[in-house]
């Protein structure tokens, strides 16, 4: 029962500022996961199973509120399939330790970049949404996505940064948009893919999920009740600490 409540506490803190931020839950869950005593490929697993309930909390309160673009959901989806599925047999295959570091690396760079740029993503402002912007933005949402089914640390705040930077959009709706995605279709396929492919620890899913759906909820609550500066700020705190933990994870 221990286990189960500190699971769970663990679970809602992580999901609950990924939901805020739009993406980074791995940042504490898998690394708890892998501390009390699970092989990294079965945290792994076991963590991308309920990180889908993260979408499904947040999606509560955003589709209440959400405006959402059909062409840019079926980019997400068109770009997901292929990617999620390639990343989840990758992973399996390759060092994770240069898949963190690289990928530490990158998520760091990620959160400077937004600070050196103060108006990104306060204000919508359309871009790119024309058949070109969709192919060429569908092709980085799709190596993101082979990134999300590999390494679920950090990946959701990758999708939040592409959408602001080549469509436009606030920090706000970005977030809305990866967590529904993201959340529920990314990571249900990469949770599917890995299940067939790794152990699963079932008998701790039950506090993951509890703690996935009302932290997804309580950090979409915030996302709308305090708008886009919060959440860029979130956002840039995030990446340096998921990078950071990243590079920690790597090196021991």
């Amino acid at each position: 029962m221990l286990d189960q409540f500190i699971l769970f506490v663990i679970s809602f803190i992580a999901n609950t500022l990924s939901s805020l931020a739009g993406g980074g839950a791995g940042l504490l869950q898998l690394p708890a996961l892998i501390f009390l005593g699970l092989p990294f490929s079965i945290a792994l697993g076991t963590h991308k199973i309920a990180s889908v309930a993260l979408g499904l909390g947040a999606s509560i309160k955003h589709l209440k509120h959400g405006q959402f673009k059909f062409a840019l959901i079926i980019t997400l989806l068109i770009s997901a399939i292929p990617g999620v599925i390639l990343g989840a047999n990758i992973i399996l295959n390759i060092s994770p330790f240069i898949a963190m570091t690289a990928l530490g690396t990158l998520t760091i760079l990620l959160g400077i970049y937004s600070i050196l740029k103060p108006q990104l993503g306060i204000e919508d402002t359309e871009k790119n949404r024309h058949l070109q912007g969709y192919l060429v933005g569908g092709f980085g949402l799709f190596i993101i996505a082979i990134l999300n089914g590999s390494l679920t640390s950090g990946t959701g705040l990758f999708v939040t940064m592409w959408l602001i930077h080549w469509f436009g959009l606030s920090y706000g709706k970005a977030v809305s948009y990866t967590l529904i995605m993201v959340g529920i279709i990314w990571n249900g396929m990469g949770a599917a893919t890995l299940a067939m492919l790794t152990e699963i620890k079932w008998n701790w899913l039950p506090a993951l999920l509890l703690g996935s759906l009302i932290g997804g909820y309580v950090g979409a609550h915030l996302v709308i009740a305090k708008g886009n500066k919060l959440v860029k700020r979130a956002f840039e705190v995030m990446t340096i600490l998921a990078g950071l933990a990243l590079w920690y994870k790597a090196f021991n």
